[in-house]
């Protein structure tokens, strides 16, 4: 039965337990007791029915629950008359089992976005014209358009001269690639230039896009779901719940005492407080933008060990920005920037766009350019404010303006140098780099020292001098580079030796990792939409820090529900003990199991008061950023 089904029969034997106790707590007023009998008696049916049933499911699987206890205390109450208690108890269980689904509930969902990012459609040459096909149609050899922001549909090689694209969401590489012809295009690449021609090398169903969809899914099947942390005592407890039972009616040959037993024993004050915290818990961590789809994902969070994360979009912010302006002329650097940002307007390159964007958030007017010459991936020559401005790579402004060398050193790894040339003369360099979070160091920190993770790995598609030189200080305990999605998944799968695995990321790479890893989170705020669907945890809002929070509410969520578990069984014991020798009746031991069920479940809602050492944000859910790179 599939999870929107399954939740509807929850809801359904839920409201025939309590339609029976209240039809024959009617009709007991009126004075028909055995109509009233038989009317508690058929609200029971139907759960104990469900509860065989899942009972017998679990068993197949291996797995022994407190669901027996339930179970044994409905047919007991059932064969001795005991109908309203049976009828109590069927409302506590029925329940116990809606909360538990409402708070597991949706947590996982289609990969739609992440399949919908691949259009359905490409442009194709033949016969002198273009065609639009669908993707299945497309064949090795045939010969595509890729227009300037499209997803390159399939695997293969360019026909062009050059052509410019953002491979962020398949590497993490955060910088756009320029690659000439016959050189190789990955699927799922976004063209960040201009329009180019892409020969097709594989059909889209084998591209590289559609394998990292597969690896996704195989991920999500293979991780093994958590047992309810109730059916942790549910052997020793069923034990226990049987031999008194067992003990206090071949005592006293009453099986009536039995059934008081098995009454008193029925574990819904577990069933119930453990969701009710779990679910107070993923309310409080929505609260500070930390979206934890289920409780499994909470009480995995708060056990993690080994936390293995992406570089680009995770540890840096993911996109360009200026570190330095060096100037050798007798401008000025925001004279510099200004002029190369005025320029710079006329393209669409993401280099461009971030030297524009610095500009502006530095409150410089740009005003517009004339005379504009672009040649595509390398740069942009314009006339600004009556000047003659070059802005682009080095080679390109040096054979612009006539020049034979750039004083400038060259970049770092990891950065890209742009050079600037003012009326034929070398005005300067704008050098652009992907910086660390300015959270990140503290986040490391914070995490290390006060929420038990004992290693912290760094996984990247980029190069390793990019990888060491962006993490260097940060006091990491291994960097992987260059890997690919496969190659992440077998890393998170390796380290679980050391103990849980949580696995942070924000591409469309890093999705099959985050499936595989025993707790995987999402950059949503701007990460890929794959990788929030493939993940456990989604960052709504773009800060490293609200794990940290969410960590702490996960933890002490946890806390909280483990202390529910043990006041409930101390309770449940103490009231079978008293059962046993006949102080309380089944109906009594149906009511008294209801206080208690009422004393646990406030504890459990003490998970609504968390605060955790940071103050809540405000995220507007209806509104909330894109998750597309």
């Amino acid at each position: 039965m599939g999870g929107e089904g399954s939740a509807r029969f929850k809801v359904a034997i839920l409201v025939i337990a309590l339609a029976g106790l209240a039809t024959g707590a009617g009709l007991w007023l009126a004075g028909r007791t055995g109509l009233a009998e038989m009317a508690w008696a058929a609200g029971v049916v139907p759960v104990l029915a469900a509860l065989v049933v899942e009972i017998v499911r679990s068993l197949f699987r291996g797995e022994v629950g407190l669901d027996i206890v339930a179970a044994l205390s409905m047919s007991a109450a059932l064969a001795f008359g005991e109908t309203l208690a049976a009828a109590v108890v069927a409302l506590m269980y029925s329940g116990g089992t809606f909360l538990e689904s409402f708070a597991e509930g949706h947590a996982r969902r289609e990969m739609r976005d992440l399949l919908s990012r691949v259009p359905r459609s490409a442009t194709r040459y033949r016969d002198g014209a273009l065609d639009e096909v669908p993707l299945g149609e497309i064949v090795p050899g045939d010969l595509l358009l890729i227009r300037q922001g499209d997803v390159a549909p399939v695997d293969g090689t360019v026909e062009s001269e050059r052509a410019v694209l953002d491979q962020s969401a398949m590497t993490g590489e955060s910088m756009p690639v320029k690659l000439m012809r016959r050189q190789e295009v990955m699927s799922g690449s976004t063209n960040a230039g201009e329009a180019f021609d892409l020969r097709a090398s594989r059909r889209a169903a084998e591209s590289t896009y559609a394998g990292i969809v597969r690896l996704v899914e195989e991920a999500q099947q293979s991780k093994a779901p958590m047992s309810r942390m109730a059916d942790r005592y549910s052997i020793l407890f069923l034990l226990v719940a049987v031999a008194l039972a067992a003990a206090a009616w071949w005592m006293t040959g009453d099986p009536i005492r039995a059934v008081a037993v098995l009454v008193v024993a029925t574990p819904c004050p577990l069933i119930l407080a453990v969701p009710v915290a779990l679910v107070a818990g993923l309310s409080r961590a929505a609260h500070y933008g930390v979206l934890i789809k289920g409780a499994k994902p909470l009480e995995a969070l708060a056990q993690a060990q080994t936390l293995i994360l992406d570089k680009t979009g995770t540890l840096t912010d993911g996109r360009p920005r200026i570190v330095s302006i060096d100037t050798y002329a007798e401008l000025s650097p925001d004279e510099v920037l200004y002029l190369a940002a005025a320029a710079d307007q006329a393209s669409k390159h993401p280099i461009a766009q971030a030297i524009v964007a610095s500009a502006r958030a530095r409150g410089i007017l740009l005003p517009a350019p004339t005379e504009i010459q672009e040649v595509p991936g390398e740069g942009v020559a314009a006339r600004v404010d009556g000047r003659s401005v070059v802005v682009g790579g080095t080679g390109f402004v040096r054979r612009r303006i006539g020049a034979t060398r750039n004083p400038h050193q060259g970049p770092k790894a990891g950065s890209v140098l742009v050079a600037v040339a003012v009326d034929g003369q070398l005005a300067g360099n704008l050098v652009l780099a992907d910086p660390l979070r300015l959270e990140t160091a503290g986040f490391l920190a914070g995490i290390r020292r006060h929420h038990g993770i004992r290693r912290i790995l760094l996984a990247t598609g980029d190069r390793r001098a990019v990888a060491e030189a962006a993490t260097e200080g940060l006091g990491l305990d291994g960097v992987r580079a260059e890997l690919t999605p496969d190659q992440k998944v077998l890393l998170v799968l390796t380290e679980r030796k050391n103990g849980p695995v949580m696995m942070v990321g924000d591409g469309v790479n890093d999705a099959p990792a985050l499936a595989a890893a025993d707790i995987g989170v999402a950059m949503g705020a701007r990460g890929a939409a794959a990788s929030a669907e493939a993940a456990d945890i989604v960052l709504m809002v773009d800060d490293l820090g609200r794990l940290l929070a969410g960590l702490e509410i996960a933890s002490r969520s946890r806390q909280i529900a483990l202390e529910s578990v043990i006041a409930g069984l101390g309770l449940s014991v103490t009231g079978m003990v008293a059962a046993a020798f006949g102080y309380l009746t089944p109906v009594e031991g149906a009511v008294l199991q209801e206080a208690i069920d009422v004393a646990v479940i406030l504890n459990a809602l003490r998970a609504l008061r968390i605060s955790p050492s940071m103050e809540p944000v405000e995220v507007a859910y209806d509104h909330a950023p894109s998750m597309q790179h």
